[in-house]
């Protein structure tokens, strides 16, 4: 097992010696230096996705932040540009290094496993940040309750439009496990309505204009849309471009998650209904705290568990919060926009 933490140097104080020369006492004092407590520093390796999506940007400095200035950490991150080969590579290098953990933001739920597995071979903790790994049985799973995110897009969706419209559903990539999850919570809640889901498409790499296409070809077919459920604001961003071509912009339901700032403009100015916040500080906050108990030997204390396709592994899933007009003061409380950002197009 792998021993982590604080490593005492020892060092050795010589023995006075006293030399008598002609009856006179002369003393000769020679002092190594003093026993002492050296820390060794716990290396974290974080691989990310790609940092296109707005949010990944607040996870890596939050994370970094917390690890390096309060724990003591070093934490070396690395940016997979959203090719899952490379990503590959990036674990194998942090195993190389010797890294105590490895946190992976991963493009793939599946592509990765076997690089997952080999750091685990090597005695490297591993954490799955925010997107689960299949069958890799990673030591935490810290996410948002990705179920919950869908639950609130589809009662957002529901309160807007009539109880038998009409929807589109343009989601992120199946490659990404949070995509399927969003899915099944959002078709849960609306299994008590009469609403219509017409089409569903799917984002590849979250290729946010791929939104733009997948409405306008739609409504190229037929108008009658009451709601677009988006898999993210980038993609929410794009749909309402198209919508607006067809001067549907503010009439038709959309719903995104995420809380980017243009999201939260276009929330106050009418044209997006909804985003889902998750505060993505705390949640990098956590994952720090977790990797550096996990560095040390100490227990996590996580009770939870999520099933990863072959075995249950440790789980955090912290709350998602849907965010409308209405409650665009949590944001500004959050610190998480600034108030005249978020209104800079509007007067309040």
């Amino acid at each position: 097992m792998r021993k982590y933490g604080r490593k005492l140097i020892l060092t050795t104080v010589t023995t006075l010696l006293l030399f008598c020369i002609g009856g006179c006492a002369a003393d000769t004092t020679q002092t190594l230096p003093d026993r002492k407590e050296v820390d060794q520093q716990i290396q974290i390796g974080m691989t990310f996705d790609s940092f296109i999506i707005e949010r990944w940007q607040r996870d890596r400095d939050a994370f970094v932040a917390k690890a390096t200035k309060e724990l003591g950490a070093e934490v070396n991150i690395q940016n997979a540009n959203g090719d899952t080969t490379e990503q590959a590579k990036q674990i194998d290098y942090f195993i190389e290094k010797n890294m105590d953990v490895i946190v992976v933001v991963p493009i793939d739920s599946d592509a990765v496993t076997d690089a997952i597995k080999r750091a685990k071979k090597a005695g490297i903790r591993v954490i799955a940040y925010d997107r689960l790994v299949k069958n890799a049985n990673v030591d935490l799973y810290i996410t948002f309750d990705n179920e919950k995110v869908g639950a609130l897009m589809a009662q957002s969706v529901k309160q807007n439009i009539p109880d038998n419209g009409n929807i589109l559903m343009m989601c992120g990539p199946l490659e990404d496990n949070n995509v399927e999850l969003v899915q099944k919570g959002f078709m849960r809640e609306l299994e008590t309505s009469e609403i219509t889901v017409k089409a569903t498409g799917h984002a590849t790499g979250w290729v946010a204009e791929e939104g733009f296409d997948f409405v306008s070809s739609y409504l190229n077919k037929d108008t009658k849309i009451d709601a677009v459920m988006c898999g993210n604001d980038g993609i929410a961003a794009q749909v309402i471009h198209a919508l607006s071509e067809r001067r549907l912009a503010g009439d038709v339901c959309v719903v995104g998650q995420d809380a980017d700032l243009d999201a939260c403009q276009r929330i106050v100015e009418g044209t997006q209904t909804m985003t889902v916040y998750k505060p993505v500080e705390k949640l990098a906050q956590k994952a720090a705290e977790y990797a550096v108990k996990l560095a040390t030997g100490e227990s996590m204390q996580v009770t939870n568990t999520f099933f990863d396709g072959s075995g249950e592994v440790p789980y955090v899933g912290l709350e998602p919060i849907a965010v409308t007009k209405d409650n665009m003061d949590l944001i500004i409380n959050d610190g998480y926009h600034l108030e005249e950002e978020i209104y800079l197009n509007i007067n309040k």
